[in-house]
């Protein structure tokens, strides 16, 4: 049993932690509500009141509208494949034995190793080759492949974790390894299988090297791209900024919410060593 003063230790970690963590969110906020053209940045008090006009001003200025509608349908399609394709993976490489297995699977792994910095000329040049750059596939097949190591890796911690009795239960009731996967264990791995969405969602969003490299054209931007640009013509404008900013943050922490108390299972349950 804890005692009282290890309760107070974690609970005046948390409470630092947290406030440490909430700091920079108060302060692009209040910079966010402040008056365009002002100096005032950090935790000043917009004067005048919030100025809610400033979201508006740097939704149309920025075209965020059109940069939205593209990180969104990069961002689906690239959580929606990495999900079905790093569960089919992960199920053959943690329930099922078959020759090469460990060997593929640690190939998947070395994806985790490699920084993006070293792969991003080549795979332009390729892509280009291709005829693929300027367009959606051009964000779309990367991410899903750097997703994957992740994926694949997360995925069959849970595999390998999974109770064998439900899985031999479901062998004796006549179940097949599709049954086995998709009425069983996926089930069974929402709250794994919601942090991997979660994490993915949150690469996926934020991605700003790929699409720099790969896209060129502003009607294939996406949101991280497209605030560069607009940092690059408002850099003296902190309240413009500061509210493109926490547009642009916004959808990651609405998913982020939704998903958490999943998130937070996944992240407990996938702390399970082999």
């Amino acid at each position: 049993m804890t005692t009282r003063l290890e309760r107070g230790v974690t609970y005046a970690l948390l409470t630092l932690f947290a406030v440490l963590s909430l700091v920079p969110v108060v302060g692009i906020l209040s910079t966010a509500f402040g008056s365009q053209g002002s100096l005032d940045t950090g935790f000043s008090l917009p004067r005048g009141g919030p100025h809610w006009g400033n979201f508006a001003d740097a939704w149309s200025r920025g075209h965020f509208g059109t940069y939205l509608g593209n990180s969104v349908l990069v961002t689906t399609a690239v959580v929606a494949a990495t999900t079905v394709l790093a569960v089919l993976a992960a199920y053959a490489f943690g329930v099922m034995r078959f020759p090469g297995s460990t060997v593929l699977f640690y190939l998947f792994v070395i994806g985790l190793t490699l920084p993006q910095e070293a792969l991003v000329v080549p795979l332009y040049f390729d892509l280009r080759y291709a005829g693929l750059t300027d367009t959606y596939w051009a964000l779309i097949l990367p991410q899903t492949a750097q997703s994957l190591a992740f994926g694949v890796f997360w995925m069959r911690t849970y595999f390998r974790g999974s109770a064998r009795a439900v899985i031999e239960a479901a062998r004796i009731d006549g179940a097949n390894s599709w049954t086995t996967l998709w009425r069983v264990l996926v089930p069974m791995g929402r709250p794994a299988i919601s942090t991997m969405v979660v994490i993915t969602f949150m690469w996926t969003w934020n991605e700003f090297l790929m699409a720099l490299v790969m896209v060129s054209d502003e009607a294939h931007r996406t949101v991280p791209l497209g605030l560069a640009f607009f940092q690059g013509q408002h850099s003296s404008d902190a309240a413009l900024l500061a509210a493109a900013s926490v547009l642009i943050a916004l959808p990651v922490v609405i998913v982020y919410v939704a998903l958490q108390r999943r998130f937070i299972e996944g992240m407990l349950g996938g702390a399970v060593k082999e």
